[in-house]
């Protein structure tokens, strides 16, 4: 398995080995589905699949490491037999998990929405196995997080600390090369402070890293719409098209077959626009 270069555009499927995950299409929770759905994004174009075992949704139920790793254990698992070419990322901020998938399976990327705050012997995990590591910005837990959004400047807040905690990163070891931001969308911010932050998202990627996007089917999108994640599909093409014109390389998507469309053409003609 060769890693991709994140600095080009990549699309990341999302795997939710769980059963409360907030858009219902994407919980993959037996093998048989979690088989289907990592073929399905193979053959449409996925370039990383993203698999995790811990919801991360506003409200999600905490769950004990030994369930989350049989959870990713099972993923990883079906995902290396199915489409062992396919580079794997694993949405987790234990560091154990990535300890047991890399002794286990090789090289992943390391996905984790707490920036490494979460568990004090994560970026040394990281740094010592040599991972890419994506960093994402967010305000307390699943639990509380939604009660955590007054800013001074979401924009400013949000880019000075993912900018602060990145050179923290490399400083522990991480090269900087290996280390991609997540400005969280949907964790601790209000609908109006996402598009806020969707709007200059360039002095994100303006910073060198590699940014990372994920907007798929979430409630910025339904709020807006009054619908639902099932309902948001259009919403979803909209706003990662202007992810990309704003910088972002990755875009982490319930649906591939549509990001890979929209990035071919942005990639092809309007990239060096």
């Amino acid at each position: 398995m060769k890693l991709p270069d994140l600095h080009t555009i990549q699309i990341m499927a999302v795997v939710n080995i769980t059963n409360d995950s907030f858009y219902a299409g994407c919980r993959t929770i037996d093998s048989t589905l979690i088989e289907q759905r990592i073929v399905e994004a193979v053959n449409e174009g996925a370039t990383i699949l993203d698999i995790g075992g811990y919801s991360s949704r506003p409200g999600a139920v905490d769950i004990p490491l030994d369930e989350e790793w049989a959870r990713v254990d099972m993923g990883v698992g079906i995902a290396r037999r199915v489409a062992p070419d396919t580079p794997i990322s694993i949405d987790t901020f234990r560091s154990q998990i990535v300890f047991r998938a890399v002794e286990k399976y090789g090289e992943v990327i390391v996905n984790d929405i707490t920036a490494g705050e979460a568990d004090d012997q994560m970026i040394e995990c990281v740094a010592r196995l040599g991972l890419p590591y994506i960093i994402m910005h967010m305000r307390g837990t699943p639990q509380t997080m939604q009660r955590m959004t007054e800013y001074d400047d979401v924009v400013e807040q949000t880019v000075n600390y993912l900018t602060n905690r990145a050179s923290y990163i490399e400083s522990r070891g991480v090269r900087r090369d290996n280390i991609i931001l997540d400005p969280g969308f949907g964790f601790a911010k209000s609908v109006e402070q996402n598009y806020r932050l969707l709007a200059e998202l360039s002095k994100l990627s303006q910073t060198g890293y590699a940014v990372l996007a994920g907007l798929s089917r979430k409630s910025m999108i339904y709020k807006v719409l009054n619908s639902t994640p099932e309902q948001s599909l259009a919403g979803t093409i909209a706003l990662n098209w202007e992810a990309l014109r704003q910088g972002a390389t990755i875009l982490r998507v319930h649906d591939v077959k549509e990001a890979v469309q929209i990035a071919t053409i942005y990639d092809k003609g309007f990239k060096h626009l």
